[in-house]
């Protein structure tokens, strides 16, 4: 029991040590009060956990002793037979089934009785080395690492997807022109359409396609067509007579397919300061 306390007492304090390491964000980098909560919660679980580990322990070495006691009088057959064991058995635990009645311990509930078997040594092994992974693993990802485990790992997954993409976007690129081109739908590529009109096309039609220089390009009605198949046509090649340069150069077709599905996207959000209609619907 003194060694128990005297275990259980280093670790208390190595969870105060740890405590105000963190307060003071000087080893571990914890940086907020919820963090601080969270660690020592499970710090005080592993703690717990530990605990009775070592209690359960204790208590199962004193009954095996009690029970020998009980037998005090050696079986020298059985010791034999026990000495010859196989390895599995030796491994697992196990007693020789042929002794079953030797092993009965005086005393009964209802009669159901109970062997002098104790829990076998594989799942000791095995319990105990969970108590150790899960130390192991609240250091790995709640102090050393930032906890996020499954928020890391979507990130990466993202990122490695996003690549991908970006791979496949570039390798068929030019499989598209205005004989084939569709109205993107998507978010994320009307999201790359309107990123491709900010960097390129406010200048002359305005942040919100109003129109300044250039017409308006939320009405109905356009000068070189307004199908997706024209318009795609008209930022390929430009409108040189108009000022307006061939984006082919620039922009590869997968873009101006996004710019183009982003322009037709604003068909009908009137912005305020638009200008007057040009074209044909």
């Amino acid at each position: 029991m003194k060694r128990i306390l005297s275990f259980l007492s280093v670790l208390i304090i190595a969870q105060q040590a740890f405590g105000a390491d963190a307060q003071t964000n000087s080893v571990f980098h914890i940086k907020t009060g919820e963090e601080l909560l969270m660690v020592s919660i499970v710090g005080i679980l592993v703690l717990f956990s530990i605990t009775i580990a070592v209690i359960t322990f204790s208590i199962n070495q004193r009954v095996n002793h009690f029970i020998k006691g009980l037998h005090s009088e050696k079986d020298q057959e059985l010791e034999e037979a026990m000495a010859n064991r196989t390895l599995w058995q030796k491994i697992a635990g196990l007693k020789p089934i042929s002794y079953e009645k030797k092993l009965v311990i005086p005393h009964d509930f209802d009669g159901i009785y109970e062997l002098d078997n104790p829990t076998p040594a594989w799942f000791m092994y095995l319990f105990y080395g969970s108590i150790l992974v899960g130390v192991v693993y609240f250091f790995a990802y709640h102090v050393v690492g930032n906890g996020k485990v499954m928020e890391n790992e979507y990130a990466e997954e993202t990122a490695i997807a996003e690549k991908a993409r970006e791979n496949y976007m570039k390798k068929f690129a030019n499989s598209v022109n205005e004989n084939n081109v569709v109205v993107l739908k998507d978010a994320k590529g009307i999201d790359e359409g309107k990123k491709i009109y900010t960097q390129n096309c406010v200048a002359c039609h305005g942040e919100k396609a109003e129109g300044k220089v250039g017409p308006n390009l939320t009405d109905e009605y356009w000068l070189h067509g307004g199908k997706i198949n024209q318009v795609f046509h008209t930022i390929t090649n430009g409108v040189p007579e108009k000022g307006m340069i061939a984006w082919n150069k620039t922009l590869n077709p997968i873009q101006i397919q996004q710019v183009a599905s982003f322009i037709l996207s604003l068909q009908g959000t009137n912005p305020p300061g638009a200008k007057e209609p040009q074209g044909e619907k």
